[in-house]
């Protein structure tokens, strides 16, 4: 059953539903941070076990593990945001199909990185900014490759290279000296919340 789960979500990373680290090491202000990689996982195995066996409500999807807890409540909210797990018409949770799955944003669209993306980074957080950026790529399950790309578009398309105050002379050498974030799958949610800080003052915003 484990892994005929694990093959409905495809690519996913089990990332922690306080800060969205898919690794060992959590934000400092993340409500999971005592939570090990295995429990974090099995509670989104739990949830999609549960719900692979038919759609359920909440209430009886909680009902039917004994060991529900906050973090099964926070592993369930992000498999709906990011459209794993759906709502019926009927109200009820159903696990979404994959080619809903495979469509689903990835762009971000939540604060605090929307501000980040929408406006791009400025001298002061450039660190922070691009550090959330991929971190936030890797946590929804593209691949370097993939996170590099885009990461290149965003520089270019927010106006963040032309902005300048980097110590890097092109915008590949830039991306690719965050590669360890990408490989160690740090969250994004404080980096990118210190980052939005300087932006808003910065540009008014």
């Amino acid at each position: 059953m484990v892994a005929l789960v694990v093959a409905r979500m495809g690519y996913f990373g089990f990332p922690c539903p306080g800060c969205g680290s898919g690794g060992a090491i959590h934000d400092s202000t993340c409500g999971f941070a005592d939570k090990g990689r295995s429990s974090i996982e099995q509670a989104y195995i739990d949830i999609m076990a549960t719900l692979g066996d038919g759609p359920k409500d909440e209430a009886t999807l909680r009902g039917t593990l004994p060991s529900w807890s906050g973090l099964h409540g926070a592993s369930l909210g992000r498999l709906r945001r990011e459209g794993r797990v759906r709502t019926t018409e009927t109200g009820l949770l159903e696990i979404a199909p994959a080619s809903v799955q495979a469509e689903r944003l990835i762009e971000p669209t939540v604060e605090p990185i929307r501000t980040i993306h929408e406006h791009g980074s400025v001298s002061g957080c450039h660190d922070n900014a691009i550090f959330a950026m991929v971190a936030w790529y890797e946590m929804v399950g593209l691949s370097w490759e993939e996170t590099k790309d885009r990461v290149l578009t965003w520089l270019s398309e927010s106006g963040t290279w032309d902005r300048g105050g980097f110590e890097e002379s092109t915008p590949e050498e830039l991306v690719e000296g965050k590669r360890h974030v990408y490989d160690q799958g740090y969250g994004w949610r404080e980096k990118a919340e210190a980052a939005k800080r300087v932006i808003e003052r910065e540009l008014g915003i």
